[in-house]
């Protein structure tokens, strides 16, 4: 992904990065309700994505036509706090959204992964993603054999204690437009080497017609 098609917008802090990535989101997602009728997103967890969540809930969007999916998930109990998708659906509760959880507690996860990529849509309006230190993005791992899968969902190997579920690349490569959120000194070096167009992270093997990367001053 040569840099010049990466578009960067910088913030003070990671509040205020979160807030302008819901605008973000707000914003094309009326583009595509203008042109379509729907809105198909999906959206990765962490601490910076819960404040964009928030955000979020606050706009003025047409909710009932609204689709969310997951970008990926920990292998792990339905109550468990790790879970990525309790803080979109405590953000999003007073809303009519459509969100579609990974299921992570079947008995056979390859064939649940195979169900989520069926029930994935032909394009997204909008991905996001995040970035991490090892240049992971998504649960697209350095080193994992899910990073060579033709699959459109897989099972990753353990990290960080958890197995996970993901979109493969050629999921990804569904979206019209790519958000970046990145936040936090620690993702520095990993940051510039996304900007670069260094394909040996697996972040960098990511392309879509349309990427924005917004950062907070520390991963910059």
């Amino acid at each position: 992904m040569p840099e010049a098609t990466l578009a960067l917008r910088s913030f003070a802090t990671p509040r205020e990065a979160a807030a302008a990535a819901a605008e973000h989101i707000a914003l094309v997602a009326r583009g595509a309700f203008a042109r379509h009728g729907s809105f198909h997103l999906a959206v990765s967890g962490g601490t910076t994505p819960s404040l964009m969540f928030a955000e979020l809930a606050e706009c003025d969007l047409n909710w009932a036509a609204t689709s969310i999916f997951q970008v990926d998930e920990r292998i792990v109990a339905v109550d468990d706090p790790a879970r990525n998708l309790a803080s979109l659906t405590t953000a999003l509760a007073a809303h009519t959204a459509r969100i579609v959880p990974m299921d992570v507690t079947a008995g056979n996860l390859v064939e649940s992964a195979r169900r989520y990529g069926e029930g994935l849509p032909e394009r997204f309006d909008l991905v996001h993603l995040g970035l991490g230190a090892d240049g992971h993005t998504a649960s697209l791992l350095p080193d994992d054999p899910v990073l060579e899968s033709d699959d459109l969902v897989a099972i990753t190997r353990l990290y960080q204690g958890h197995a996970r579920m993901t979109l493969t690349y050629r999921a990804l490569a569904r979206a019209d437009e790519i958000l970046w959120l990145v936040t936090g000194r620690e993702k520095r070096e990993a940051l510039a080497r996304l900007r670069r167009g260094d394909r040996t992270i697996p972040a960098g093997r990511v392309t879509a017609p349309r990427s924005l990367v917004m950062a907070d001053e520390a991963a910059l």
